[in-house]
């Protein structure tokens, strides 16, 4: 007979997970995450080389590719592993990874992700205190740009446009451009 599930998990669960296996954790409920295709990796590999080649010269903020632990809370119930996370505040970094609200979030969607990214990531990053929060969608060639800090609406870019970034003043990224590369 199986065993109930427990209604609500903790970040023990996660770091029992077998070796390889990843999933994250939001308000103690468990979103597995399937292995990214081709496309994805090459989207969060260019943007993390243009974010850091643009840090290295304009600031003292940390990019991180994923798998990069995130715990948004103060509590063991909410682990994200976001695609790339800019962090400014350096005492936000342990071992671990990240304590607290990165600077800046990138998801790059997935059919699989896109419920989690648009709705249940957004709020939760929007309440956690993260500043900007992108999520490239690789099938629309869209990128939505939410502006948390200022409380903006988003913004909807295709892939072919220059999109300004909301914490930095003089830097944008055209996505098409990056994939040329």
């Amino acid at each position: 007979m199986p065993l109930p599930k427990e209604s609500s998990y903790t970040t023990d669960y996660i770091f029992s997970l077998p070796e390889g296996q990843r999933a994250e954790l939001i308000d103690g409920v468990v979103y597995d995450m399937a292995p990214p295709n081709r496309l994805h990796q090459e989207l969060v590999s260019e943007l993390h080389y243009k974010i850091t080649d643009y840090i290295k010269n304009n600031g003292a903020c940390k990019v991180f590719p994923a798998p990069f632990a995130v715990f948004l809370n103060a509590d063991d119930k909410t682990y994200v592993e976001p695609d790339i996370s800019v962090i400014c505040d350096k005492s936000k970094l342990d071992d671990r990874g990240c304590v607290g609200a990165p600077d800046w979030i990138i998801e790059i969607a997935s059919p699989s992700t896109k419920r989690t990214d648009y709705g249940v990531k957004l709020f939760k990053y929007r309440s956690a205190g993260v500043r900007e929060y992108w999520i490239v969608n690789p099938l629309t060639r869209t990128v939505n740009v939410y502006d948390l800090e200022k409380e903006e609406l988003n913004d909807q870019y295709s892939f072919d446009d220059d999109i300004a970034v909301c914490i930095y003043d003089n830097l944008t990224i055209n996505i098409t451009e990056l994939l040329k590369q």
